[in-house]
């Protein structure tokens, strides 16, 4: 029992410093700009097409 106690107090020194140094601010200068590049999701309205069943083996 007496060896998990320090291992214990060591995992939570490690994560209160690794969540103390963790960056919280939410504070983004602009907002997200898309690439050149990029012409947005293809959207397409049309239903599908129907394609004719083949024709059965006799």
């Amino acid at each position: 029992m007496p060896r998990y106690v320090p291992s214990l107090a060591v995992t939570a020194l490690a994560a209160l410093t690794l969540s103390a140094c963790a960056d919280s601010s939410d504070h983004r200068k602009h907002p997200p700009q898309d690439p050149p590049d990029y012409h947005g999701v293809p959207t397409d309205t049309r239903p599908p097409s129907m394609q004719t069943a083949p024709p059965q083996p006799k």
